[in-house]
């Protein structure tokens, strides 16, 4: 059986929807953050999440070197961070948490001041398969805010929800 193709892969996966999310990683100057839809909650008891990095990501060997990250839920409101963490228009590092507001966590970690929903987490394991990483983060502290709704992904566009 032949493989499918990978960029017949991607633009299934379009069709999904996602919720987007930043992860943040780093410290100090050496900081960087990636927009993700794969950042899911892996179990209640004991609080973990996962989320999937590309390992060609400039946030992946952040990862390895600090092992904690940030990850920010997103409202329909922060569409502008969202292209900032994706890339867009060559954003890189520091510049991609530009026009907003983050409050630095119990591990160091940067959260999204009124992001929907926030977790302080440390790695605990990563498992690479593949161009990605699984990275499974165990969840120290959580924030929350009052938000309008939801940022997702769907159809190769951001939209609100």
């Amino acid at each position: 059986m032949n493989p499918v193709p990978s960029r017949e892969f991607t633009n299934a996966m379009r069709a999904l929807v996602g919720n987007c999310s930043v992860i943040t990683v780093g410290e100090g100057e050496d900081i960087s953050g990636l927009l993700v839809t794969s950042a899911m909650s892996l179990s209640a008891d004991p609080p973990l999440v996962l989320a999937c990095v590309n390992k060609a990501s400039s946030s992946w060997p952040l990862l390895k070197k600090y092992p904690k990250f940030g990850w920010s839920s997103l409202g329909p409101e922060h569409r502008k961070l969202a292209e900032n963490f994706s890339g867009f228009g060559g954003v890189k590092g520091a510049e991609r948490y530009a026009g907003a507001t983050w409050r630095t966590a119990e591990t160091g970690a940067l959260l999204l001041e009124d992001a929907p929903a926030a977790f302080d987490c440390e790695v605990e394991e990563m498992i690479d398969r593949a161009t990605h990483s699984i990275v499974i983060g165990k969840v120290r502290a959580i924030r929350q805010s009052q938000s309008s709704g939801a940022l997702v992904y769907w159809n190769g566009a951001f939209q609100p929800l």
